[in-house]
């Protein structure tokens, strides 16, 4: 980026100067909408992901005995968070009206990440493609014989490439050896060890890259290409990964009304999903916005070093401006969310359905880990915590939007939903590493 546009884009957006300096900010989208609307996504295309798992729950009982209780069900519960409410409410000075729950992703079965939804699915919705085109499998079959050698065989004649920071390639390439395709995971330099490491003990091909994630995505997309029989995951442009997130929205309204949670007016939905490129957040966005409208509150969370969705939005540029054109690193232990410049596709969709972005420093989400695990017994990989801070920098900084919106009465009545995207699956070591270096911010 020239200078002179540079120094234009300053002068615009203030709070551009606040992001360069890695400050903690909150950025209000004031092009929210109460009933937002998209030519680039339906409802419809939700719906058809939300039949796809269906079709394939039996298939996924047989390949992993661990969803018989869920009968082959992806899902993960929600739950009441009051002792790290407390904590955190101590640790910060700012007391929270309403409940805060958390979504828990992180303990999703197959892949333990909010990445089990989308990656997963695509790769199924992949598989199933393949299946009917080659007419060994019709749609009123019972996905089970899925499971047997004949298909196995069969779509070990194709591969599946993805480019990723961790957890989407982690599910991508699970999911993916599990039907019997070859797998490649082009990684970034950001990718944390242990997942590369997993990944290869289950027999995915990880391409390693000392750029970061763009890059790998971009040079994963280029060898795709050149292979007719293989299928690239793009999370930065695809449809088939955003559906399936945006089916967890559909889930999530059934637990809450099982558990008696209202959304109305009167009880306002405030919702703080982590960000990295933004498929799962956005996914998840559209179909909460969908399903609630005006009464769902949307905020994206992302590290101070690496907030390309909040830089993309609050510009109206998108992928054509990178956090490196405001002088950032890119550089953050939360490795699922360091990206560099956000999918324009959801950047688009998210124009009017979130309410806004925030930022967090490695400090506070290292003081986060330490509080979920001394309050809760509850632990998270680093880039989950960042919904944590949802709630208290709205309360801190996002007066305005509060007034604006009528919802400063409501607030006793909130719900507050930290979506923790992602931890169970990180080895013990690494866990002990984790919770050592939170101890030096607690």
């Amino acid at each position: 980026m020239k200078n002179e546009h540079k120094h234009e884009l300053f002068e615009q957006y203030p709070q551009l100067n606040e992001l360069a300096k890695k400050a903690t900010v909150l950025w209000e989208n004031t092009n929210w909408m109460k009933n937002p609307e998209t030519t680039l996504f339906t409802m419809a295309e939700v719906d058809d992901a939300e039949a796809t798992l269906q079709r394939f729950s039996s298939y996924l009982k047989v390949a992993f005995p661990e969803l018989l209780e869920s009968d082959g069900l992806i899902e993960s519960t929600i739950k009441e968070i009051p002792a790290m409410k407390s904590a955190i409410e101590q640790a910060y000075g700012v007391a929270i009206p309403g409940q805060l729950l958390l979504k828990c992703d992180h303990a999703l079965p197959i892949s333990g990440s909010i990445k089990a939804r989308g990656g997963i699915y695509e790769v199924l919705k992949h598989a199933e493609r393949l299946a009917l085109a080659s007419g060994k499998l019709k749609e009123v079959d019972d996905y089970a014989i899925l499971a047997t050698e004949e298909f196995q065989s069969f779509f070990q004649q194709y591969t599946i490439a993805v480019g990723s920071t961790g957890n989407l390639g982690l599910s991508i390439g699970i999911m993916g050896k599990k039907l019997g395709f070859n797998v490649v995971v082009h990684m970034s330099s950001d990718a944390k060890e242990w997942k590369k490491a997993l990944l290869r003990e289950k027999g995915a091909t990880v391409i390693e890259y000392e750029a970061d994630y763009s890059v790998a995505v971009e040079q994963g997309r280029q060898k795709a290409e050149q292979d007719p029989k293989c299928h690239f995951i793009d999370d930065e442009n695809s449809k088939d990964l955003f559906a399936g997130y945006a089916v967890a929205a559909k889930r999530l309204k059934g637990q809450l009304e099982r558990a008696n949670i209202t959304v109305d007016e009167a009880h306002p939905l405030f919702v703080y999903l982590p960000c990295g490129v933004g498929g799962g957040p956005g996914g998840v966005a559209y179909g909460l916005k969908e399903i609630y409208g005006e009464h769902v509150h949307i905020f994206f969370a992302e590290p101070v070093a690496s907030p390309c969705m909040t830089i993309g939005l609050m510009t109206g540029l998108h992928d054509a401006i990178s956090v490196e054109d405001i002088g950032l690193d890119n550089r953050t232990e939360a490795d699922g969310l360091a990206v560099g410049r956000a999918s324009k596709f959801v950047g688009k969709v998210m124009e009017t359905y979130i309410s806004g972005c925030y930022t967090v420093s490695d400090e506070e989400l290292f003081t986060s880990l330490g509080l979920a695990m001394e309050s809760e017994d509850l632990f998270l990989e680093p880039s989950a915590h960042a919904g944590m801070f949802g709630a208290i920098r709205l309360l801190q900084q996002g007066q305005s939007y509060l007034e604006k919106h009528a919802l400063v009465s409501h607030l006793p009545q909130a719900t507050h939903l930290v979506w923790a995207t992602g931890g169970s699956m990180v080895p013990p070591t690494m866990r002990a590493a984790y919770l050592a270096k939170a101890k030096e911010f607690n």
